[in-house]
């Protein structure tokens, strides 16, 4: 890999003292190695030019920018982006029995990867850099080579589903076979693409799951694996998991092994008093969705209650079908505003959402060592904020223009492992995505798997 300076910006760093500091980020071999503070932005050239002088590098002039880790994505669902506005105004369950699950049943390798490439163009550009996925049932290799050719950092996991009501044929698996596949894809890609991409075991929830399933699951997870399903979205499914299964989605979970600091619950809308009390001691993540639980009519997640008690929170915009966007930083925003009637002006601070979107998220992948925020010796993700627009000015903090102004299209330039993937708003070749095919593409695919539900 090139040697890469990222010059003259304001960096706000996310470190541990959440140190922002006006100067350069210098990468090498795709591991920042240094961030020099600098007076002036005169000065941070100077500098910048001394040290490119000393080994040849790419330089970005980013002046006037705000240089920032990449978001983090810790719930979304890549392969239900080719179903974007198909599956609107329906609550839950009869979302996945009527539109999802047949929409799902629908697609073949061909349509994965238009829905892999679609997403991960759009996340790209919004300044998202690495995501924790849920696939469907099959076609699980299709995805991860998909992602794999763009750059995105991805935790992918094959949904698995062995019960339900209303489940097509073509996603409801018999157990071993589920456990077994998705061991398969763990040995395959799990630390694949130089470590870039990794393995998540996925049981989609509690009632697409036999107990067996979820047990066989558990057992990975307390060998080290890493878990991602939902929990407690709704009332409806609450209410049939607690006939079925005689407990709460998380107590029900946290009894089978499927808790804990490799586990990131997306929802948990409505965990009860003791369920987060539980959530808390055993350090299990959960995922704010916002945007989703709102278009899907599940209610509003107790947050800053949940942050109070310790409880470790990252943020998704899950997926196309039940938000319609992958934008992240429109899930900043709404995060940042959405708790303050209930909970007063002071919950959610700018600062506190901002951690959810990159500390937080890259602790939900297990990889706050390597990504989250920007210092020396971790990994290079980050992305580059151009806030000198109509609807970001004036800018007097930061933090506060990145929560509160900023817009997906404000996105400059993004940088993963070292590789310059977006520059000065487009996609590079280093992606392999062209935006004009990508969207030509997506929309034939779209229709073609929309034929194919209804025949």
């Amino acid at each position: 890999m090139s040697r890469l300076i990222v010059a003259g910006g304001t960096i706000v760093t996310m470190d541990a003292a959440r140190r922002i500091v006006r100067g350069d980020v210098i990468i090498d071999d795709g591991q920042i190695v240094e961030i020099v503070q600098t007076p002036t932005s005169a000065g941070g050239h100077d500098a910048a030019a001394q040290r490119t002088a000393q080994r040849p590098a790419q330089q970005i002039d980013a002046s006037g920018c705000i240089v920032l880790p990449g978001l983090v994505q810790a719930h979304t669902h890549l392969c239900q982006t080719l179903c974007r506005g198909a599956a609107d105004d329906l609550p839950l369950l009869a979302w996945l029995r009527q539109r999802v699950w047949p929409y799902e049943a629908a697609l073949d390798e061909r349509a994965m990867r238009a829905c892999a490439r679609l997403a991960a163009a759009e996340l790209l550009l919004g300044g998202t850099t690495a995501i924790l996925d849920m696939g469907t049932v099959h076609e699980t290799d299709a995805l991860f080579d998909a992602v794999a050719a763009t750059g995105l950092r991805a935790t992918i996991g094959k949904a698995m589903m062995d019960a339900g009501d209303g489940v097509p044929a073509r996603i409801l698996e018999e157990t071993r076979r589920s456990v077994d596949e998705s061991d398969a894809l763990a040995a395959r890609w799990d630390g694949a693409a130089d470590g870039r991409l990794r393995y998540a075991y996925a049981p989609r929830f509690v009632l697409s799951c036999t107990e067996e399933l979820l047990r066989e699951v558990g057992a990975r997870v307390h060998k080290g694996a890493r878990l991602h399903t939902h929990a407690s979205e709704q009332e409806a499914e609450i209410a049939i998991v607690r006939r079925e299964r005689g407990a709460d989605n998380i107590v029900y979970l946290e009894s089978l092994g499927l808790g804990g600091p490799r586990a990131a619950l997306a929802h948990c809308v409505h965990a009860t008093d003791d369920e987060r009390r539980r959530l808390a001691a055993s350090g299990t993540h959960v995922v704010h969705c916002p945007s989703s639980n709102l278009k899907l009519g599940s209610g509003i997640a107790p947050i800053p209650e949940m942050l109070a008690q310790g409880i470790h929170v990252a943020l998704g915009a899950d997926g196309a079908p039940c938000n319609n966007n992958l934008d992240g930083f429109v899930e900043l925003r709404l995060a940042a505003l959405l708790h303050k009637p209930r909970a007063g002006a002071t919950a959610m601070p700018a600062e506190t959402v901002l951690e959810l979107a990159t500390r937080g998220g890259a602790a939900a992948l297990g990889l706050e060592d390597r990504i989250g925020s920007l210092e020396v010796g971790k990994r290079a993700d980050l992305i580059v904020v151009e806030p000198r627009t109509p609807h970001a000015t004036p800018s007097f903090a930061p933090v506060s223009t990145l929560v509160y102004a900023t817009q997906s299209r404000d996105v400059r330039d993004v940088i993963v492992d070292g590789r310059l993937l977006v520059r000065n708003g487009a996609l590079t070749a280093l992606t392999g995505l062209d935006r004009d095919e990508v969207v030509a593409t997506a929309q034939a695919e779209a229709e073609r798997v929309q034929s194919r539900v209804r025949a």
